[in-house]
């Protein structure tokens, strides 16, 4: 149920490049390309047809994402770009490109506006778009220019009511196809989406598209079933809003400019860990990670309880399972971990992300309302501001599969050492007060923290990446250790 939504990691990755770190010859080499812009080629006109057609409200996925895309000022773009096999055609790619215009509703979907500027969904079902070619010269590397084609594509501003969502170009040299850059905007799909498409265009799946596709989603949204939905949900935030503490961070104590800075920690000490708590308690290791950032959040700044939104697929739901669109939400708990163990506090989410799972469908709009109204009656800012979202698969770290009991405490203690956090981009693009994203790399579990430093300040936020991979190895060493300990 944990959350699978990329648009915080695309959009760390489109806004901007490490800071303090020195060019290479290679790095210099690809900021030339891109500094020199992509040339294109050649467009290959591409007409599809699909099922369905119409316009409706949009969905309330779409809504979610709708929100972030405006605050952020970015359509948030997810994709990017791959060598392609040795035999690919230009033919090949176009038929590619008609395969997923028209297989999938989302593809084929932009948006209306009203004269307030209040967008709808119109589904086409039948259209033309185009295939870029771009060539690269003899002294050219193709994926240097394949690099360029990528960030023009995501640097370039969609126009929502005209444009296709989906860019595809296509890198050629002395005429053979090399790369395939495909980016979209945020509002096709969301993460795991992403991956079943991925997983459907590998297959050439031909049977008609499973699930409740946007207009679909929409209409049901509307029906009585759906405001029953609706009606739930924001009665359970109702609950969660009125409760959260008034500092729910710790608050402007080293604010900066740039005002919102985006860190990389990586600790195999926290990737070694995990396994061994959530084999302890039985939890899901999505669970075992809340807790453990819970738990290290209060203990940094001893808060409590720790108000967060988790990131929740909702494929859980009817009809949801399989469609390639935009259903992730982020719902809302409170998770008391003050004076427990950690077991105890990875108890306490389960039961309190269980909660949040289940309402986190919901129309967006609604909550801002009553988040609006909840915030006067208060008279104080009650809009939760802390996200979690799990994508990491939670595999096996490496090598650690057939380790003694005295090898593994071994490593739980020496891991720290090899632990790095590092500031990776400053910048004034508006984003969440803290966004914290898991997922996975060849070395184990990566962690991109993303604050807003009028909220956090860089030394909390390290603080906290570094007490929540402490707090990992306490407990997988001496679980009885109560949460709030060293604070």
């Amino acid at each position: 149920m944990a959350g699978q939504d990329g648009g915080q990691a695309a959009a760390a990755e489109a806004t901007g490049h490490a800071a303090g770190q020195a060019a290479t010859p290679e790095a210099t080499r690809r900021g030339a390309a891109r500094a020199a812009g992509p040339e294109l080629t050649e467009r290959v006109a591409v007409d599809f047809a699909g099922e369905g057609s119409g316009v409706d409200e949009m969905s309330w996925g779409m809504w979610e994402i709708w929100h972030a895309m405006q605050g952020q000022r970015s359509a948030l773009p997810i994709g990017g770009r791959a060598p392609l096999e040795a035999g690919t055609t230009l033919a090949g790619l176009a038929e590619e490109l008609r395969y997923l215009m028209g297989r999938f509703p989302s593809m084929r979907t932009r948006l209306r506006f009203d004269d307030r500027g209040r967008p709808t969904q119109q589904l086409f079902a039948t259209g033309r778009t185009v295939l870029e070619v771009y060539d690269a010269a003899d002294g050219d590397d193709p994926d240097d220019v394949a690099a360029a084609v990528e960030e023009h594509y995501r640097r370039t501003v969609f126009d929502y009511a005209d444009d296709w969502p989906v860019r595809m170009g296509a890198v050629r040299k002395h005429g053979l196809p090399t790369h395939l850059v495909t980016v979209m905007h945020h509002l096709v799909t969301d993460a795991l989406g992403g991956a079943l498409m991925l997983r459907e265009v590998r297959a050439r799946q031909t049977a008609p598209a499973a699930g409740l596709q946007q207009l679909d989603q929409a209409r049901w949204q509307r029906s009585p079933a759906g405001q029953r939905q609706n009606d739930r949900a924001l009665r359970y935030w109702e609950s969660v809003l009125r409760a959260v503490p008034a500092r729910q961070l710790p608050g402007p104590s080293d604010p900066r400019s740039p005002r919102h800075w985006d860190a990389d920690f990586r600790s195999p000490a926290l990737t070694a860990a995990l396994p061994v708590i959530a084999a302890r308690t039985g939890a899901a290791m999505t669970t075992v990670l809340l807790a453990l950032f819970a738990v290290a959040l209060h203990r940094t700044t001893g808060i409590s309880p720790v108000a967060v939104r988790p990131v929740v697929n909702n494929r859980f739901r009817p009809g949801l399972a399989d469609v390639v669109c935009m259903v992730a939400q982020a719902g809302g708990c409170l998770l008391d971990v003050e004076d427990a163990t950690v077991e105890e506090a990875v108890q306490r989410a389960g039961s309190a992300t269980l909660s949040a799972y289940k309402h986190a469908y919901f129309h967006p709009e609604r909550l801002r309302e009553l988040t609006a109204r909840v915030s006067r009656e208060r008279g104080e800012d009650v809009e939760v501001g802390c996200f979690f979202n799990d994508r990491s698969a939670h595999l096996p770290p490496p090598d650690g599969q057939d380790m003694t009991a005295e090898q593994l405490a071994r490593t739980l203690r020496t891991a720290p050492a090899g632990s790095t956090f590092t500031w990776t981009a400053r910048h004034d693009i508006p984003a969440e007060r803290l966004f914290v994203t898991a997922e996975d790399v060849p070395e184990g579990l990566r962690l991109e923290i993303r604050i807003d430093t009028h909220f956090i300040s860089p030394a909390e936020a390290e603080a906290l990446a570094r007490a929540w991979e402490a707090v990992a190895v306490e407990a997988a060493l001496a679980p009885a250790v109560p949460a709030g300990t060293a604070r």
